[in-house]
């Protein structure tokens, strides 16, 4: 049986800080244990960083919340060792329906190819990812977890940050080398720094309503324009797990937010969708407004602000818990390199820049989204119902058909850490592009690929099935050089690299081919992966030079990036 996570209440644990005669010094000080903040913490303490996480509360959040989990977060939580449970409790799920009025328009499948180890979204309530994510944290000697511990002071010094923390037993100071600021979209953090984040509120409100019953909708995505029981208004459907139902009713900016969470007004809604005599039971209600906006600048110093603390968006599309997932797993190896020594604060600024992209292409996304689903003119209304009603024959327009463009991973094309091809190639695994998944078979077993990338940089080199002395001594050169790179060799289908299984530990199996034709690789191919999964180089020969060279860039330690930041700072 599952545990009851939405009333589990931690136990404060008192603070060795607090008795001690100066403030004490931590690597990284994580503030938030919401799933931003404890995904960062865990891949910290996983690489050996020793990691602080505040959190101002002794629980884990009420209600569903964020509950579409797209699967390049499932890939990180893989890498986090939790993503598994993620998949096995939640509802996996491909495709959804567009309707309008009492019509469908069509359907759609975001994961129409086969060879996926994780599907395009899980439903899962946040209170069972938190709850799962703190359990993972818990193995970790590395991290120190402490509730009931709220930030009420932040100031920074040469070198450092240090924060005043109040508990049940009274205030201490600690310092930091870094700060991550997860601590959601009121971010106190962000006050003290005297920073804000700007952007637009948008005029409507929706109500959210967890429902328990059982029904017999698909697990798809449902979303209805105009329908006959909320005339006038649009409604989303989910499946979570436990027999909840997620529904959200668009209300207009004129309900009354405490009001529409009555009982009162909550059944009859669901009755109008369900019918009269449908049975089941509320579980949670919540009424929002929602916003576009981002800080703008998500590095200040030696504080960094990462998910709803450094940007927000509206919930269509899903883009809110994954981007800020997606914040942790860019950061954290970049904290890993700059606390070791091995790369300088400027690979911090990448952080930055690569992720405040990635906040710009999801409010621009969420933004017209919630245009269309919520048109706040007669004339673009008049719009939007006369491309509603063209995509019921014409597939044209039902690209223009926003109910939410559903989260994918950003592409850091223009990221300075990439090496750009200087050979040709046909695939989209461009660099600056998180890694796919394929199938392959590992010790005698399937396996999926994703699992053999780990936390560091990694060369993955296709071979014929083969691998001569000159090319081990390539693995050994990027074993040895200044930041570690682990070879991963792909061997053809068909058992054809069994000699080089039986000489070499990093090596799997293309079981179907599929990794090499997603990667237009042959063989002599060499993709270098970054510790986050992203692609930041690729070539068709298997040289150590070349992948040093690319690895410094990723770094930030080569020349041309540090020629490169000085002409920005001139400018």
């Amino acid at each position: 049986m599952d545990m009851d996570y939405q009333n589990r209440v931690f136990t404060y644990a008192r603070p060795a800080d607090l008795d001690a005669d100066k403030p004490a010094r931590h690597p990284v000080v994580v503030v938030g244990a919401g799933p931003v903040g404890l995904a960062t913490a865990i891949d910290l303490a996983q690489q050996g960083i020793r990691t602080v996480l505040l959190d101002d509360d002794n629980r884990l959040s009420t209600g569903s919340r964020a509950i579409c989990f797209a699967k390049r977060t499932l890939e990180i939580f893989d890498r986090l060792h939790c993503g598994e449970r993620m998949a096995q409790k939640g509802v996996s799920w491909n495709a959804g329906k567009v309707f309008f009025k009492d019509q469908p328009l069509y359907g759609f499948d975001l994961l129409p190819e086969e060879g996926h180890r994780r599907p395009a979204f899980v439903n899962l309530q946040q209170y069972y990812v938190e709850g799962y994510l703190h359990e993972r944290a818990m193995q970790l000697p590395a991290l120190d977890l402490r509730w009931c511990s709220r930030v009420t002071a932040l100031t920074q010094h040469a070198g450092g940050a240090e924060l005043t923390v109040s508990t049940p037993d009274g205030e201490y100071r600690l310092q930091a080398d870094y700060v991550v600021a997860a601590d959601g979209g009121r971010s106190q953090l962000r006050a003290m720094l005297g920073q804000e984040s700007k952007g637009r509120v948008f005029r409507d409100r929706f109500l959210i309503a967890d429902v328990k019953m059982k029904a017999e909708f698909p697990t798809e995505r449902w979303f209805w324009f105009d329908p006959p029981f909320h005339p006038g208004q649009s409604v989303l459907l989910h499946r979570q797990p436990d027999n909840v139902w997620r529904i959200d009713f668009q209300l207009g900016w004129d309900a009354d937010p405490e009001l529409e969470k009555s009982p009162e007004r909550v059944i009859p809604r669901i009755k109008a969708l369900l019918g009269e005599d449908a049975q089941f039971e509320l579980e949670w209600m919540s009424v929002y407004t929602f916003c576009c906006l981002r800080m703008d600048s998500f590095r200040h110093g030696r504080v960094l602000f990462a998910g709803d603390a450094a940007h927000g968006v509206s919930p269509f599309g899903a883009r809110g818990a994954n981007s800020g997932v997606q914040d942790a797993d860019n950061l954290a190896w970049k904290l890993k390199l700059v606390l070791q020594g091995q790369a300088s604060e400027a690979l911090l600024d990448s952080y930055a820049s690569e992720r405040e992209y990635a906040a710009d292409e999801n409010i621009l996304n969420s933004t017209r989204a919630t245009d269309f689903i919520t048109p706040k003119s007669a004339v673009s209304r008049l719009f939007r119902d006369a491309v509603l009603e063209l995509a019921r024959e014409h597939a044209f327009a039902r690209t223009l058909v926003n109910s939410g463009r559903l989260s994918v991973p950003a592409v850091y094309a223009a990221s300075p850490l990439n090496t750009g091809d200087a050979d040709s190639f046909a695939s989209s695994m461009r660099p600056g592009s998180a890694c796919v998944d394929a199938p392959v078979r590992a010790g005698g077993a399937d396996d999926w690929f994703l699992s053999h990338v780990g936390d560091g940089f990694t060369a993955l080199y296709f071979s014929d099935g083969t691998v001569d002395e000159a090319q081990r001594q390539t693995m050994r050169q990027l074993a040895q050089g200044p930041i570690f790179v682990r070879t991963l060799v792909v061997t053809p289908p068909g058992g054809q690299g069994a000699g080089v299984k039986s000489m070499l530990e990093g090596v799997v199996e293309d079981a179907e081919g599929l990794l090499a034709r997603r990667y237009d690789a042959s063989p002599g191919t060499c993709y270098l992966l970054r510790p986050d999964q992203h692609v930041c180089a690729r070539w068709r020969r298997f040289d150590a030079g070349r992948i040093s060279e690319a690895v410094a860039r990723a770094c930030g330690n080569s020349r041309e990036v540090a020629h490169k930041e000085l002409r920005e700072v001139a400018a």
